[in-house]
């Protein structure tokens, strides 16, 4: 039987690591059921006791996630803001939680959701070529998936000013000077290094590694929770807005959005 629920989320068992795909064509983007089926697969990851690393990279060579389907939040319905906004909440908090070590794969562009779900991984390996940016804003949304509070705890509040307020587009090589990546490969390479890393893991107790992680996370969770909560809840609050409609219908419509600040 298989370890994912989904098609979507593909897992690959090589020894000690999972091998997990985000595999949802055309752009690896992520909805419900993908989400659902994250969480649901670091739940079992969580009871396999021989499983000490999990590497999330992204099918195909130019995507690795770009992030939510936009045409879910077209109509403006508050209620599936919410509800997406949970399952983002909920299948990238249980990443982040993960016992083991995780490790993002980035093999192409990782937008919105897409760097969202990178964030929430331990360490972060980026192919050249590939391209980070939350750009949220232009279509008159907010990161609601960590973005907002792991992106300022990785890189200072200045670049993740630029990137979230600004739109700034990151190239994997200035990732990698301001902190946002730990390591730019050669296009193609982001997953040998990646599970190169996990076989490090693997050759260290998984009962300590465990531990550490919990101690190292220890000093942002107790600030970062509340900040959590508070980025869905006004995610959501975007959709009393008219801007959030025209953003998000500009962009569908493929023209420039006529911001009203309302």
């Amino acid at each position: 039987m298989s370890l994912s629920t989904s098609d979507k989320i593909k897992v690959e068992l090589r020894d000690h690591t999972a091998v997990v795909t985000i595999d949802n064509p055309a752009a690896n983007t992520w909805d419900t059921e993908s989400l659902a089926a994250l969480k649901a697969l670091v739940e079992k990851l969580n009871t396999e006791d021989q499983i000490y690393a999990v590497v999330l990279t992204g099918a195909g060579e130019k995507f690795f996630s770009a992030g939510a389907d936009l045409k879910l939040f077209a109509d403006g319905d508050p209620k599936t803001a919410a509800e997406m906004a949970d399952y983002f909440g909920e299948a990238f908090e249980a990443l982040a939680d993960f016992r083991g070590v995780s490790i993002a794969a980035i093999n192409g562009f990782a937008m919105g959701g897409g760097l969202e779900v990178a964030l929430a991984c331990d360490i972060r390996i980026a192919e050249a070529g590939a391209q980070m940016a939350l750009p949220e804003a232009k279509v008159g949304l907010l990161p609601c998936a960590g973005g907002t509070q792991r992106l300022s705890w990785l890189v200072g509040e200045g670049w993740a000013k630029r990137m979230i307020l600004c739109g700034e587009r990151i190239a994997a090589e200035q990732a990698e000077r301001i902190g946002l990546v730990e390591e730019v490969v050669p296009k193609g390479e982001a997953l040998d290094r990646a599970l190169a890393l996990a076989e490090q893991v693997g050759q260290q107790s998984p009962s300590s590694i465990g531990r550490c992680k919990r101690l190292i996370h220890s000093a942002r969770n107790k600030v970062m929770a509340d900040g959590l909560a508070a980025e869905r809840e006004l995610f959501v609050e975007l959709f009393s807005t008219e801007d959030q409609r025209e953003g998000v219908n500009a962009f569908l419509e493929k023209r420039s959005p006529q911001w009203k600040n309302r």
